[in-house]
């Protein structure tokens, strides 16, 4: 893959070279002091210019490794060395050079502003190294464009597709890719209708202002260094025919795209068990899409509150149920309430007693994944904050203004979040095979589908019998579905290699949940762990699953700078023109023909 080339690190250094000049040249033209350490004197030759360009030149041979070059993409490019920037000066004038000079770092608001000059020298060397980086590789790659490899055209070619961009599509696709990797003979497809793999325990992150949406999604074509990707909507499967459908967009003719093996990982859907009223009026949480429509209908109904004179229709506005008391739902009902109270100071009219917060629970106690004594820790903690937990209570119908349960009751409301049930993708009731109750195929413990040589299922589209466990299935989670992933692959490679396959076999490690206001719960291999130990846990634990150094480096600035501002009330969609028309734009497309990713209910949240 070219970001991976050595030219990018050559053209990082050189850039780095460049912007560490301009800003020297800068303070110079200011007869201001200070380097790109913010404390560092600049004379016209000395140790102070070769401590500037030698680290100038280090940072940009970090920028280098850690972006990646994308043509016609310069803004993208600077901006990200605007962020680049911005981290090295919290890392360098903020913590290492006070360090080196035996002082304490700077991390407090009112330290910091003494140090604030260094803030612009430091965001003007990244944005100057990120536009140099661009033109350097771009002007690079005209000189000398990549090699292509040709492979015969004669040689028989053994086709592998992979259907679904999630967890156990993409981390089977790698997996292939490594073991095919000098075998020009195998063709590897991945099939999704999004183009990036979506890292979902995050998403109530993006569904309340915490996290920028394309930090927490990776693009599929970035992932794969050797397969092709196909971004389409998958159409039908003919086992008999050894062949997929798919279409590139809604107007585009069907295509054919045959196969030797099928590895089906396509997730799964919100279901909302029939339940009238559910499947309009429901907010889902499985999508990208979803989070930030999500955020922008909270927002929104913040607007129209602090202006709305009527008392009952304000609380109507300012009331949020989130159904399913699971890892998502509880999570999701933590987010929605720091959103709102970080915001607040923005709405006058607003007040925080106005706001209800309803937690519906169909089970004795949320979270029944963890143990019960964290479980009802993170009850207290929800409840201690304001938010009603409202237990052994299921939803039974659901209009445009109000919510309705099946103990009788009813809470006006426009924001119902629906987070209590999944299924398997509608393609799969086409699959050849048995079936469970959600709608996944039963494999074998090799991750064959029953009674079929050619076809694989991992991830929400297959159950998976636990050998351990006396054939109990595994979980649909997030860690399962990559393993799967792996395992998937490697049998795939056994069957056409004419060697012995292996049973998947999986120990989950631990669940992590966040409870918002810095507060968590997690279990990891036995171990219990609560409160700011349990978060800090919870944040080091994603930041290091999340895919690529450039998403880890993005989502820790977006934290960083969550410590000390308010979240964004910033309206990106334009608002709907009825209170329950933004929650129907185009769900039911994402329903029907998503080739999405794994489960994002309770267990999408374990380590």
């Amino acid at each position: 893959m070219l970001f991976r080339s050595p030219r990018n690190f050559v053209a990082g250094m050189l850039a780095g070279l460049i912007g560490g000049v301009i800003l020297g040249l800068v303070l110079r033209a200011q007869d201001t002091p200070g380097g790109i350490l913010g404390g560092v004197e600049l004379p016209a030759a000395g140790a102070g210019w070769a401590v500037h360009l030698l680290l100038s030149a280090l940072l940009g041979f970090g920028f280098g490794a850690i972006f990646r070059y994308q043509p016609y993409s310069y803004a993208t490019t600077v901006s990200s060395g605007l962020l680049y920037g911005l981290l090295w000066w919290m890392l360098g004038p903020l913590t290492l050079l006070p360090l080196l000079l035996g002082e304490s770092p700077i991390w407090s608001l009112t330290d910091a502003s003494s140090v604030f000059p260094s803030l612009i020298g430091s965001v003007l060397f990244g944005g100057m190294t990120g536009l140099s980086f661009y033109l350097l590789v771009t002007f690079s790659l005209r000189l000398r464009p990549p090699v292509t490899p040709v492979v015969a055209a004669t040689r028989p070619t053994r086709r592998i597709v992979v259907l679904g961009g999630g967890f156990g599509g993409v981390a089977a696709a790698q997996r292939l890719e490594q073991l095919f990797a000098h075998d020009p003979d195998v063709d590897i497809t991945l099939v999704s209708q999004s183009n990036y793999l979506l890292f979902t325990p995050m998403l109530a992150e993006v569904a309340s202002s915490s996290l920028e949406s394309q930090h927490i999604s990776t693009p599929i074509r970035a992932a794969l260094a050797r397969a092709h990707f196909r971004h389409a909507t998958v159409e039908a499967i003919d086992a008999d025919a050894r062949h997929v459908l798919i279409r590139a967009r809604p107007s585009a003719r069907v295509e054919t795209l045959a196969y030797d093996h099928l590895i089906v990982a396509l997730g799964s859907v919100p279901h909302y068990h029939d339940l009238p009223g559910l499947e309009t009026h429901a907010f889902p949480l499985k999508t990208l899409h979803d989070g930030i429509r999500l955020r922008n209908h909270v927002i929104s109904l913040l607007e129209r509150a602090d202006v709305e004179p009527d008392a009952a229709e304000r609380r109507r506005q300012l009331t949020i149920v989130v159904a399913g008391g699971g890892f998502a739902g509880t999570e999701t009902i933590a987010e929605l309430f720091d959103l709102t109270r970080s915001v607040l100071r923005y709405y006058p009219h607003v007040l925080a007693d106005e706001m209800r917060f309803v937690l519906v629970h169909s089970r004795d106690r949320i979270l029944p994944e963890l143990s019960a004594d964290l479980a009802w820790y993170a009850q207290e903690k929800l409840q201690a904050r304001g938010i009603e937990v409202r237990l052994n209570t299921r939803v039974s119908d659901a209009t445009a203004d109000a919510v309705s349960f099946n103990d009788g009751s009813h809470i006006p409301t426009y924001t119902l979040v629906w987070t209590a049930g999944n299924r398997a993708h509608p393609l799969m009731k086409t699959m050849p095979g048995e079936r469970n109750r959600a709608g996944a195929v039963i494999v074998e413990p090799t991750l064959q589908v029953k009674g079929l040589t050619s076809i694989w299922a991992v991830g929400d589209s297959a159950q998976i019998p636990d050998l351990d466990n006396d054939g109990q299935p595994y979980p649909p989670t997030a860690q399962h579905a990559i393993r799967a992933g792996t395992t998937v692959a490697e049998n795939v490679a056994a069957a056409l290699r004419g060697t012995p396959l292996k049973p998947f076999a999986f120990r989950s490690i631990g669940m992590l949940v966040a409870l918002g206001h810095r507060t968590a719960i997690a279990e990891v291999r036995g171990w219990k762990f609560s409160g700011l130990l349990a978060w800090v846990l919870w944040r080091a634990v994603y930041l290091s699953k999340l895919p690529g150094l450039e998403k880890k480096v993005r989502v820790a600035l977006d934290w960083g700078i969550d410590l000390f501002f308010p979240r964004d009330i910033v309206l990106t969609m334009p608002p709907p023109v009825s209170p329950g028309s933004c929650i129907r734009s185009g769900h039911h497309e994402h329903q029907i023909s998503g080739t999405h990713l794994v489960s994002h209910d309770a267990e999408e949240h374990s380590a």
